[in-house]
């Protein structure tokens, strides 16, 4: 059925190392079909200076399914993004798809139907982030792209592009001020407000106020949602590709780069911009996937060492401390999301892993998600309770039920896979 149950512990493969190509397992050429795409995707030797983190305690009773293989796209899928009872899915040849979602217990074959497509034709997408009626879209060509949905009596949904950041009115403010332009290239200069590579994630403040946004052009740029302004460009970020954006609820931003760091800004109060605080280095390759626990305090980052980074908060500041790493993967690790104690981790070895956090720093591997034909490049997830689904949030576990979560991962071989996992409560 595509499911493996994980032995006790998650062991790791030993596997020859791979020549390292790239730095940066994201850059793959969006017109690259599933075979070229997964030969690009190289990872570098898992990390033996930090201690794995195996469970002291037999793992938690789960099970596993494999819901609906969903087919319409025709490049490999990009991003996902949950919003309600919709799915919304970006492929690297432009297009962004939206998905009905439906409870574990119907019938997902028949019940899972396309909805809308909702552009087509533009740029690769890059990630997708979802704001009350107004879906952003971050794309290869280096733009922003703003979509308002309209809901029509019959429940049917009108997707219009309504702005392209940076703004006209943005771009023409900055144009006359020599101040507003920076160095690109040796010969090529433009406006602060530009990115001039891939836009590579997007991520929202906490009350939506602020969309930040993160380059292959080493930049971390911060826009106003009320206008689209931008307020803020952190220039040379990084020293190589800024691969990841994650946000907690307390105010710092973790950003995760091909220059093998993870790095920690803050914009403290009466400051007009924000600060390098912290800088994390533990990874031996490309940074490619940041997760944040439920409450924060908790950082996962992924990479093509093959090892998930666990860090762990010092205090109420910005230090963090690494705690361990899940080890299984035999390829680069691409892609992170976390619901109630659960981590999915997707990966270029084409499986999604599930690790349950104990009690402790222990941790178990509870399946091996197996049956795409492709690296998995994207996930997300949710947790269900009573068929109803949430994004966020922890499931009860005073009832002693088994709790159920979704897990949607999207892959080069252009399939979405949807998975059920019901875990016992500790």
């Amino acid at each position: 059925m595509g499911v493996f149950q994980c032995p006790l512990p998650c062991n790791n493969n030993k596997l020859k190392n791979d020549p390292d190509q790239s730095h940066d397992s994201n850059h793959v050429h969006p017109h690259s079909d599933t075979s070229s795409g997964s030969s690009s995707l190289h990872s570098q030797p898992s990390l033996p200076s930090v201690p794995s983190l195996t469970p002291h305690e037999k793992p938690a009773s789960s099970h596993t399914s494999l819901l609906a293989t969903l087919k319409g796209h025709s490049a490999y899928v990009s991003s996902l993004s949950l919003a309600g009872k919709h799915l919304y899915s970006g492929s690297s040849d432009g297009e962004i798809r939206v998905w009905n979602r439906i409870p574990p217990t119907s019938d997902v074959s028949s019940s899972v139907i396309l909805h809308n497509v909702v552009a087509q034709g533009s740029s690769g997408v890059k990630s997708i982030v979802i704001l009350g009626n107004r879906l952003f879209t971050a794309h290869h060509d280096h733009k922003i792209r703003v979509w308002k949905i309209d809901q029509y009596e019959n429940n049917d949904k009108h997707y219009k592009c309504i702005a392209t950041l940076p703004t006209l009115n943005d771009r023409c403010s900055r144009f006359f001020s020599a101040k507003n332009y920076v160095q690109v290239r040796r010969h090529k200069k433009c406006t602060w407000v530009h990115h001039v590579d891939a836009i590579s994630a997007l991520a929202l403040s906490k009350d939506g106020s602020f969309l930040y946004s993160v380059s292959w052009d080493r930049t971390l740029k911060m826009w106003r949602t009320s206008d689209y302004k931008c307020l803020e460009s952190i220039w040379n970020a990084h020293d190589d590709a800024i691969n990841a954006i994650a946000l907690p609820n307390d105010g710092f931003i973790y950003t995760g780069s091909a220059d093998r760091k993870i790095k920690v800004w803050k914009k403290y109060q009466g400051d007009k911009k924000h600060s390098l605080v912290a800088t994390l280095e533990k990874h031996k390759s490309a940074v490619n996937a940041l997760a944040l626990s439920t409450d924060g305090s908790v950082l996962y980052s992924g990479a093509c060492d093959r090892s998930i980074i666990v860090w762990v908060k010092d205090g109420g500041n910005a230090h963090m401390v690494v705690s361990g790493a899940l080890r299984g993967h035999t390829k680069a690790i691409l892609c992170l999301t976390v619901v109630s104690d659960l981590v999915f981790s997707g990966s270029a070895d084409k499986t999604v892993r599930v690790w349950k956090r104990g009690l402790g720093k222990s941790y178990s591997c509870l399946a091996v998600l197996e049956g795409h034909k492709g690296p998995v490049k994207c996930l997300t997830s949710a947790a269900e309770e009573d068929g109803k689904s949430h994004v966020t949030g922890d499931c009860d576990s005073s009832t002693g039920r088994k709790s159920s979560f979704l897990v949607y991962s999207g892959s080069l071989d252009r399939d979405l896979r949807i998975w059920n996992v019901w875990v016992q409560p500790n």
